[in-house]
């Protein structure tokens, strides 16, 4: 079975990056003339994405000639022999390209989600309703940079029952991806501001702000998240927080110390904090943690949202709620951009939010990682690796923490993991800065984990773990 990893994707689409790795193979001759391609849904199935992808990737395969079809067959590798195709000239953009990670028997850093939990059906089935029944026009025209005003109420609806925030859909901006709003908040707030992030963090973050040209500070955190004393005296004008659930800590920011961040932010009147909810729909045990922006009474938070959790990574769909005071400056400054998701997933999604799929959605999914979890967690305690281990913060958010109990290098950790066939990562990769402490803590992500696999991957986890501990 042809397998590839998505991990240094890049910008590409899943389906432009598919199509090119089989083209390369095609080329390179590792697949031969004639040589039949797997279905299209078992290679879906293998490669944890959905039909849609495969079949993009299959038709512009098709379409320029690198394979083709028989009725009720399937697709096979074309004979490029006496097609004026030179795979030995060398591309000069290849060595940009990243080069494909090994393929892992079970990745725990990746995030993706199982293509059968993905409700197709009531998906396409109010798509479909939406090209018959909305009004044409509104399907095929430019719309306000805050997006469809339909899909706006249907979220503010959502985030008043489900988060206990009480917005106006006006102050809800729909955009392709965080990313993308990330730098649209830059050019609202400004570049001239010094953005702060968490410490360790998403590291990615940094990299989308200095190549917005902004300068970015990094604050440490202590168990109750980042640290308060440290974050006034760095001078920074904006502060980027996950306080529901920190990657990669998983720490769960208490009241207190939210409250003290909102008067840092009150003291000054350029200061805001941007609030990242990515995965607050996963808490597993106990309510929901009431959002920052719920409690904040001088209009200080930017709250950002995306759906890539919920649904699927290739879901591009975010937003994020300005403080009333922002909306006018927001068009005054910005109203010349159109929205970056396209009309009809808008008016879908919007379906789906206001007819109930989506919370029955997230309550299935709930129970989907909450086993997971489980399962993952009864795999180490019966496994060798049990005595050497610690779990911590696995009540929230589609990860958890497996302290280990060594002086092993967590370089070592990982490479063990590796050469098992496993993919792991630790918290010290996810510091700014290199650490003079390994943390010995590795983080547990079960998102994308094929539930067959579970025993399998724990028991090669725990014996490349082990082995290297006691040698």
């Amino acid at each position: 079975m042809l397998t590839y990893s998505f991990e240094n994707i890049g910008s590409e689409s899943m389906y432009e990056y598919l199509y090119q790795c089989i083209k390369r193979d095609i080329l390179q001759k590792k697949l031969k003339p004639d040589e039949k391609l797997p279905s299209k849904r078992i290679f879906a199935k293998n490669l944890g994405v959905s039909i849609i992808t495969i079949e993009n990737a299959y038709a512009q395969l098709a379409a320029e000639g690198y394979i083709y079809s028989l009725p009720k067959r399937g697709y096979f590798v074309s004979d490029l022999k006496k097609q004026t195709i030179h795979p030995t000239i060398e591309n000069p953009l290849a060595e940009q390209r990243p080069k494909n990670e090994p393929a892992y028997y079970a990745d725990f850093v990746r995030n993706s989600v199982a293509p059968d939990t993905f409700p197709f059906s009531v998906w396409t089935r109010l798509l479909r309703e939406v090209t018959a029944t909305e009004n044409e026009l509104a399907l095929l025209s430019d719309t306000s940079v805050g997006g469809v005003m339909k899909l706006r109420q249907a979220m503010a609806e959502h985030l008043y029952q489900f988060r206990g925030m009480s917005v106006e859909p006006e102050q809800i901006i729909v955009g392709a991806g965080t990313q993308y709003l990330y730098s649209v908040i830059i050019q609202l707030l400004g570049r001239n501001h010094l953005y702060a992030v968490e410490d360790p963090g998403y590291t990615k973050l940094t990299k989308i702000y200095e190549s917005n040209d902004v300068k970015c500070c990094h604050i440490p955190m202590d168990h109750l998240g980042v640290m308060p004393d440290i974050l006034k005296s760095s001078g920074a004008d904006i502060l980027h927080i996950t306080p529901s659930h920190h990657f990669p800590t998983g720490i769960v920011m208490p009241v207190s110390r939210r409250y003290e961040l909102l008067s840092w932010a009150a003291n000054d009147y350029h200061r805001y904090i941007i609030e990242d909810d990515y995965d607050c729909e996963f808490r597993l045990s106990g309510k929901p943690i009431p959002t920052l922006q719920s409690i904040d009474v001088m209009e200080k938070v930017i709250y950002i949202n995306t759906f890539s959790k919920s649904l699927a990574p290739t879901f591009r769909i975010s937003y994020m709620v300005l403080p009333k005071h922002l909306v006018g400056r927001f068009y005054q400054k910005l109203g010349f951009y159109s929205c970056t998701v396209s009309n009809f997933e808008q008016f879908t999604l919007a379906r789906f939010i206001s007819e109930g799929y989506f919370e029955k959605h997230i309550n299935r999914m709930r129970t989907y990682y909450r086993k997971q979890r489980d399962t993952i967690l009864k795999a180490i305690r019966e496994s060798p690796l049990n005595p050497y281990v610690t779990i911590h913060e696995e009540d929230s958010g589609l990860h958890f923490l497996m302290k280990v109990n060594t002086d092993v290098p967590d370089a070592k950790l990982i490479a063990a993991a590796k050469k098992a066939g496993i993919r792991i990562a630790c918290v010290s990769t996810y510091y700014h800065k290199e650490q003079a402490n390994d943390s010995h803590t590795i983080i547990i992500n079960y998102s994308g984990l094929e539930p067959a696999k579970i025993e399998t991957a724990i028991q090669r986890l725990s014996e490349s773990i082990v082995e290297v501990i006691q040698r």
